[in-house]
């Protein structure tokens, strides 16, 4: 998707001319508290997609984040009548890691308010740096929940609001990102930087249309996520009614004003990419640096990898931006999990055998030297067994090979390596059948992981309908996925729809789904 307007499109949208922001820019406060980050070589990635590929390492800024330069340039530019007046933010939890910092360097008093998901370790991180200068409020369930409290305290008690990105001082704050990219790499032939409200993005496109015009910008967006490519489509700024919050840090329902007109000036593109792109991206960050970066952080990443597959014939550097590292351990499980998926470095497949002598040996030969990484074995009936089985494979390839060999030796087979029910309930619940659940319905739910999120969930379930399956486990992200069987009897199936509306949590029927019905319906 192409986002370059004419020349004079900023004007139209408000956005400030390039030359003033690059002043600006030259003229930030940054280096105060921030460091100019390095530039690395990833050899590892390098040798697989035969490519140079550079990584502009904000996750080493003290926050762990890019986030403290426009935070601390906003604030340490404000007048004396400003500063006494305190400041008010809203975050997920990165750019209130910037702002606590800096009122505690400039003795500013700030209130912060951060969403009820927001990682442990990122409000843990806010009060350990602002100290006695900050004050917390938890509100809501995404950043744009956060921003509307924090807006309300901003009327009633009139602090300086500090924009996590819709302030010029703080895109050009982020801007410096840009500068130091072509102070370190002359002439990238592409930069990838990550989008949620936009700050970074409209900063270093700015910086780097203006001073290396040929260098493509280009934004990279959780597909669930993804308001700036739906605004850029559209030509105007979009309200996502959901966010996903895998990415919590660029979970936002809608960007900037300023930075939708500086992306829709500069950037060359926006790329989507999803959950398991971005924990494959995660994972190659690790083996390259040893560090561990958040999901947002790895976003740029995810996409150089996408634009490298389909750009083979170009050979320019590729650059991108790892934006943080403020991660929670306990996420580490489920990134583990989805890395291989997002790399196709692993294969489910559900598979049906004959309950008879010969065939279990059959199908180890079938899967011949094969790394397993998952197992599961259950009877069926006196005719047929079921496996779920998990492989370790280096294509697609080589995935389509293994089920034309199962279906060779007559076995039926589902191929489920993409599929989102599998991966994250039945891969789990394999095994467990029973009669009694014949008129059962199955819904997968997504709700906001915060404290009291499941038992509020369970307590609006209707009492007097039967639920058969459940299914729940802590991923350590923002979000939980829930698997839920439900008997209603056939005089309350009316009311079903309507409950399902009222209950307010994204779900998916999975009542037929194949492999459930393989593994889990009797």
């Amino acid at each position: 998707m192409n986002a370059r307007l004419a020349g004079d499109a900023c004007v139209e949208f408000g956005a400030p001319d390039d030359l003033d922001l690059l002043r600006r820019t030259l003229a930030a406060r940054v280096y105060e508290v921030a460091q100019e980050t390095p530039l690395e070589p990833a050899a590892l990635l390098a040798e697989r997609l035969g490519r140079q590929v550079l990584l502009k390492r904000e996750d080493l800024q003290r926050v762990f984040s890019f986030k403290l330069r426009g935070a601390y340039n906003k604030m340490a530019r404000l007048d004396q009548a400003a500063r006494a007046r305190g400041v008010v933010a809203a975050s997920a939890g990165n750019h209130a890691q910037g702002v606590a910092l800096a009122a505690a360097r400039l003795g500013l008093r700030a209130v912060i308010v951060m969403p009820l998901t927001a990682p442990r370790v990122k409000v843990d991180a806010v009060r350990r740096l602002g100290g006695a200068a900050v004050r917390i409020v938890l509100e809501g369930d995404s950043y744009s929940d956060a921003q509307a409290a924090a807006m309300r305290l901003q009327a009633e008690q009139g602090p300086v609001f500090v924009h996590p990105f819709d302030d010029l001082d703080v895109i050009a704050g982020q801007a410096t990102v840009g500068v130091e990219i072509l102070r370190q790499c002359a002439a990238p032939e592409a930069v990838f930087v990550p989008i949620g409200g936009g700050g970074l993005a409209a900063g270093v496109a700015s910086i780097l249309k203006t001073l290396s015009p040929q260098t493509r910008v280009i934004g990279v967006q959780a597909e669930d996520a993804d308001a700036m490519a739906r605004s850029l489509e559209r030509g105007e700024r979009v309200v996502l009614p959901e966010v996903g919050l895998f990415a919590d840090g660029t979970a936002v329902k809608q960007v900037g004003a300023l930075t939708f007109a500086l992306c829709r000036r500069h950037l060359d593109a926006v790329l989507r990419v999803d959950g398991d792109a971005l924990c494959a991206a995660i994972r190659d960050i690790y083996q390259e640096t040893r560090s561990v970066p958040e999901p947002s952080g790895a976003l740029a990443l995810a996409g150089l990898k996408q634009y490298a597959a389909s750009h083979p014939d170009a050979h320019g550097a590729l650059v991108a931006v790892v934006s943080g590292a403020n991660m929670n351990f306990e996420r580490l499980r489920h990134v583990a999990e989805r890395a291989e998926a997002g790399e196709q470095r692993e294969a489910l497949f559900a598979v049906t055998i004959p309950e008879e002598r010969g065939s279990f040996r059959r199908f180890c030969a079938a899967l011949g030297r094969h790394a397993i990484t998952e197992f599961n074995y259950r009877i069926g009936d006196a005719r047929h067994a079921h496996l779920f089985v998990g492989v370790q494979t280096a294509s697609r390839a080589e995935r389509e090979a293994l089920v034309a060999v199962f279906r060779a030796q007559g076995f039926d087979v589902l191929d489920l390596s993409d599929d989102e029910l599998a991966k994250l309930h039945l891969r789990h619940m394999v095994g467990g059948r029973s009669p009694l659940a014949a008129s059962e319905r199955l819904y997968r739910f997504d709700f906001p992981e915060r404290p009291g999120a499941l038992p509020d969930f369970l307590a609006r379930l209707q009492p007097d309908w039967n639920i058969s399956l459940f299914h729940y486990r802590n991923h350590g992200a923002d979000h939980g996925r829930i698997l839920v069987g439900l008997q209603v009897p056939a005089t309350e199936q009316p009311r079903l729809p309507r409950f399902l509306a009222t209950l307010g949590y994204p779900h998916v029927d999975e009542s037929a789904h194949p492999a459930y019905r393989l593994l889990l319906r009797s």
